[in-house]
């Protein structure tokens, strides 16, 4: 991931991706988006139709990102669990992240699990990012301890 790009890059992803919340499935798919970004691992974005009804839910706040605009945040929602603001979705992004308006991102840390082609993800350390880890990228990555800066 040193050799992700700056400004960040948002490539098509045909792979599998699941999000787990509760004890259930809440989003499952084989397509969706990833961008890759200097310093950090994947964020992925899924297309909002893949999470099942009613999990979603507007949740207050928002933030800017200097690549992709204005985001929202969603909480997630099961039976059993909530996960308050744990996603995130760009309605309107600016010019070159057209493909995710509307997608809908996860923070791995704030749900049970997430995988990608069947492997359990890691969390962006830090709690601020929303990035992915697996065994294919390599770190250090930003959001541990004194990376703020980088």
């Amino acid at each position: 991931m040193w050799d992700y790009p700056r400004p960040p890059r948002l490539e098509q992803f045909a792979g599998a991706i699941t999000v787990e919340l509760g004890g259930d499935t809440i989003a499952s798919t084989t397509r969706g988006w990833r961008v890759l970004e200097t310093s950090h691992p994947p964020t992925y974005y899924l297309p909002r139709e893949c999470f099942a009804d009613g999990v979603l839910r507007p949740a207050p706040g928002s933030s800017w990102c200097e690549w992709k605009g204005q985001a929202s945040y969603l909480d997630l929602v099961t039976s059993t669990k909530r996960a308050q603001s744990a996603a995130w979705t760009y309605p309107h992004p600016t010019a070159g992240f057209e493909p995710i308006a509307g997608a809908i991102s996860a923070m791995a840390a704030a749900v049970d699990r997430c995988t990608v082609n069947g492997e359990v993800v890691v969390p962006q350390p830090g709690g601020f990012y929303g990035g992915w880890v697996t065994s294919w990228i390599t770190g250090p990555f930003k959001g541990i301890p004194g990376s703020m800066g980088w």
